[in-house]
């Protein structure tokens, strides 16, 4: 396997961990812990498929995704995050993701991620609708991807307090149902 994969993650423990996995698979890999080296790494590294963490320093793993599928030929991309929604999973296929994991994720779960190329039809849908606190979770993200994760403008667009958005968002989401 000739894969060449860039793990943009700000947990430099998990980086780590995934990128050791990863090379007893046989795949060399390059780590960014950030959106500015992994936009540096992309020029040089060239990689074939990219594990992108959602929530990086100082902007939106989307923007990243999107630097990554503007390349030609663009790689496979992986959003992997703790902070799972339905808007920012759609955003990420949007922007030219492949799949959407939410952590915690082992190096087997992601290694197949970024090798299927076809939807999973298999997939159940829940016959329970989601809380009304998931509901509410789901809106702040879709309203976040829209406002490119800047905080203070997605809290105006929510007609809320700043800081009261900062606190819900620095709660893990509820359970979709």
């Amino acid at each position: 396997m000739n894969m060449k994969l860039l793990i943009v993650e700000d947990d430099a423990d998990f980086a780590a961990a995934l990128g050791r996995a990863m090379h007893k698979r046989g795949i060399e890999s390059a780590h960014a812990p950030d959106a500015a080296t992994a936009r540096a790494l992309i020029e040089h590294f060239h990689p074939t498929h990219a594990v992108v963490d959602l929530k990086l320093p100082g902007e939106s793993g989307l923007r990243v995704v999107a630097d990554l599928a503007a390349r030609e030929p663009p790689p496979a991309i992986v959003v992997l995050t703790g902070y799972a929604s339905i808007a920012t999973a759609v955003e990420a296929v949007r922007l030219g993701a492949r799949h959407y994991l939410a952590k915690p994720a082992n190096a087997d779960e992601i290694l197949a991620a970024l090798l299927k190329d076809q939807p999973d039809v298999m997939l159940e849908v829940s016959p329970e609708p989601l809380s009304v606190a998931r509901l509410e979770w789901e809106h702040i993200q879709k309203v976040l991807a829209e406002n490119d994760g800047n905080i203070s403008a997605t809290a105006r667009a929510l007609k809320m307090h700043r800081r009261t958005l900062q606190r819900k968002l620095d709660k893990h989401p509820p359970k979709p149902a």
